[in-house]
Order: structure tokens, then sequence, then C-alpha cells
């Protein structure tokens, strides 16, 4: 759809969600910069993408370090066009026991650290006079789930970011949204599946079953591929006026 080659950078793309948008993306010409605070991961994903005959390059990036942001946007041989912001983690358990260290990291990446990186390239958007910004959300953005209280919090706060920031970057040709999918077969789900079923005191399997595909009229997991046809689509010219909006890939989830 977007006939246009941009450069854009994905964060957490070292594996997971982000690697996979970053692979597909890289089919329809564009320039890859593949970031995580791994730095060998996200130039495996570049490398990947490479050898496949795309452009990309990987670089080390810590979201809750403006050095470490200041670093990565000086070493690019231009603007940032298009940011996904996808880096994040995950932490099950009940509030009285959640470190709250690790409620503040959760927070920190997943929040002030697509602030921060928005913050970062909007100039570099402004003076190019273009700029698309893609949030990986969830479908906790829009629903709780028991444990999850600080992984919640952050994707919720997303939404209100995205409003704001929408708002604030009418008047150029800047937009940003969210995707706000349901469960995605990732590392960080794997790892989940095995915390919920300790939490909850069911089978790993009774989890998959009962927790994350059953409120799913739909009933299967999120591809990497829907995930990125999304993305493809907010960064064409035919999604232009398309902002500050969330864009829900839940199988059915919320309409019940």
């Amino acid at each position: 759809m977007s006939a246009t080659p941009r450069r854009i950078l994905v964060t957490g793309a070292g594996s997971g969600i982000g690697a996979g948008i970053a692979e597909q993306l890289a089919t329809d010409g564009h320039e890859l910069i593949c970031t995580d605070l791994d730095a060998e991961a996200a130039e495996r994903t570049a490398a990947g993408i490479r050898d496949r005959g795309g452009r990309a390059r990987g670089h080390a990036l810590d979201v809750t370090d403006d050095d470490s942001v200041a670093a990565v946007l000086a070493a690019l041989d231009g603007p940032v066009e298009v940011l996904v912001n996808n880096a994040g983690l995950q932490h099950v358990s009940k509030l009285e026991d959640f470190p709250i260290e690790q409620w503040d990291l959760l927070i920190q990446v997943m929040l002030t650290g697509v602030a921060r990186l928005t913050r970062a390239v909007l100039p570099g958007m402004r003076e190019h006079g273009f700029g698309r910004i893609v949030n990986i959300g969830s479908i906790h953005s829009l629903v709780a789930s028991a444990y999850k209280s600080a992984y919640v919090a952050a994707k919720h706060g997303l939404i209100g970011f995205s409003k704001v920031i929408a708002l604030e970057t009418a008047d150029a040709d800047i937009t940003i949204n969210t995707i706000c999918p349901t469960y995605v077969k990732t590392p960080l789900v794997e790892k989940q599946i095995a915390d919920q079923a300790r939490m909850h005191g069911l089978s790993e399997d009774e989890v998959v079953e009962t927790i994350m595909l059953k409120p799913m009229p739909k009933g299967v997991f999120i591809s990497f591929e829907e995930l990125a046809g999304i993305a493809a689509f907010l960064i064409s010219p035919v999604a232009r006026n398309m902002t500050g909006q969330a864009l829900v890939v839940d199988g059915g989830w919320t309409v019940q």
C-alpha cells in the first residue's frame, strides 16, 4: 500500500512481535532500523533481513536512557520516518507481591520509553514533513487481567498518550496510532503461560485454553503477519487521516 520506501525504527526488534514486524515491512522495500536492548539480537534480525535482500541494520537501544536514544538517532543517515514502539516486558504477580522496582521498570519501558522515543523523533519528522508513529499496545490497553497491574497500566496509558500526541501533531503530516492485539505466540507470551499457570493453579494447556483463547470468539493467536499488515496500512497514504486511534485485533473479545 505504501509506494514510498521509508526509514523505519522498530524497538524491541530482537525477537517476537518486533522482529516479525521488521521482517515483514522489509519485504515492502523499507529500510529497517532494528533496535533492542540486546545488541546481538537486534543485529540477528537485521542480518536475516539483509540475507533476504532487504535493507536493515541493528543497534543496541535502551528506551529508558536518553543518551542511548540520542546515540542511535545520531548514527542514522537521516530522520526516522516511521517509529514502531514495540519494546516490552511482562511480570505476573499480585500487587502485594509485585516488586515496586519491577513495576517501575515496566512503566519506564512501555510508557515513558514510548514518550522518550516519540519526543526524540518528532523534530526530524516535522522537518522532513512526514511521520508515522505506530504503538504496539495490547488487548490490555482496553481490558484488564489479574496479576498484570503494571503491564495493564502501561498499555492503557498508550491510548491516552496517543490521543494527546495526535492533537499536538495535527498541524503536520504526522500520525500516531496504537495496534491492540490479543495474544501473539512470542517468547514473552510463552513465559506468561508458565507464570499464569503458577498464579491460577492451572496446567499450561488450561491457561492457553481458558485464559488466553476462551475470551476470543475466533479462538486463535494473532500472527506477526496480521500486525505487520496493519502497520503497513497505517504508514500508507490511505491512512493519513487516521490518528489517535486504537486498532483492536482481538478476535471478537471486546464485542461481547
